[in-house]
């Protein structure tokens, strides 16, 4: 066999297959080999450039053949595909894998380390731990409308319904069991929930980048977490304008014969990222439009113009487009907002 000097590897649970080439561009292996075997072939192979399709685990198996030397690059699915010859089957992606990461201008993926990884599991409990809350908070509010009892709209109103429902003695006796399990488990997940924040507050203090990107207005700590958390690269783009286009902050294009033709957002990033940007944007355009835009007065002009041509939740957009901008100047240059000197370690803990 000569020798192999580069490899696409299509992954799933048990079978990795494998379409590596020779330095003439020539396939010289195409193998399908389980779980085990894959591993002992890697291991034993001289070290070589490896692709692997972005997905749940493909950051574990980046990791662990870099740790055999090997080079392990990742590629997003949506750009392997074009690669895809005909039909769809492990082969063919292992060979569009091979031939996408040889493109000279391809983006690849920066592989996570273990303790990013589970820092971003804080991430992803909270947001499922929020999704439960509301649905609970749902469902009581409305179960309590049939028997009556009218609750304001919002999580900090659910106590006081819950206390007037405890002390309605009208309900039947299977209803009042039956939301006093409801209350029960609402306070299960507040608690879950306040642990899961605390973890994810400390994290935050004790990470000098995370604790800079939170002096930018409209970017609070969970904000400037997910950016941290999510951006373990930001070297890995060319502008801000690049960053914000990841998110998915930017105008899909449409442009043809030298017209200029944006649309809507693209929407093709982070969506909890955005998201997280996009509320905090909405949060100061409140405080400029009430006048308490302490924080936020560098802003405050460029804000208030804006909302006088534009409905308010494109002026949020466009906000949350910026603040993405100057997140990536700051994680790129070291810098603090505003030229504030970055909060010190000291009360981290």
């Amino acid at each position: 066999m000569n020798e192999i000097t580069r490899i696409g590897m299509d992954t799933s649970k048990h079978i990795f297959q494998l379409h590596g080439v020779d330095g003439d561009e020539q396939p010289v292996l195409r193998r399908k080999l389980r779980r085990r075997e894959m591993i002992a072939f890697f291991e034993k192979l001289a070290p070589t450039r490896v692709a692997i399709e972005a997905c749940g685990a493909s950051h574990h198996w980046a990791r662990l053949l870099s740790g055999f030397g090997h080079e392990v690059q990742l590629i997003a699915p949506q750009l392997v595909k074009p690669y895809v010859k005909r039909g769809k089957n492990d082969a063919a992606d292992a060979e569009a894998l091979c031939e996408a990461m040889s493109r000279p201008t391809m983006r690849f993926v920066p592989v996570k380390t273990a303790e990013q990884q589970a820092a971003l599991m804080l991430v992803g409990l909270r947001d499922r731990l929020v999704r439960n809350r509301t649905q609970l908070a749902n469902a009581i509010r409305g179960y309590a409308a049939e028997f009556g009892l009218a609750g304001a709209s919002g999580i900090t109103h659910v106590p006081a319904l819950l206390a007037r429902i405890e002390a309605d003695v009208a309900l039947p006796s299977l209803a009042r069991e039956l939301f006093a399990m409801q209350a029960a488990e609402y306070a299960q997940v507040q608690a879950k929930l306040a642990v899961v924040e605390a973890k994810l507050l400390a994290w935050h203090r004790a990470d000098e980048r995370s604790r800079r990107l939170a002096g930018i207005p409209g970017i609070g700590p969970i904000g400037a977490t997910l950016l941290t958390m999510k951006t373990p690269a930001p070297e890995a783009f060319r502008s801000g304008r690049q960053f914000a286009a990841w998110i998915g902050l930017t105008p899909k294009d449409h442009s043809t014969a030298g017209k200029a033709r944006p649309g809507v957002i693209t929407r093709a990033g982070d969506e909890a990222l955005r998201s997280v940007l996009v509320v905090g944007a909405t949060a100061l355009i409140r405080r400029v439009r009430e006048g308490r835009s302490r924080d936020g007065h560098r802003f405050a002009a460029w804000v208030q113009d804006l909302l006088r041509r534009k409905p308010p939740k494109l002026v949020a957009v466009a906000l949350a487009n910026k603040l993405a901008r100057i997140a990536w100047k700051l994680m790129i240059t070291g810098e603090s907002f505003a030229g504030r000197p970055a909060p010190a370690a000291a009360g981290a803990v």
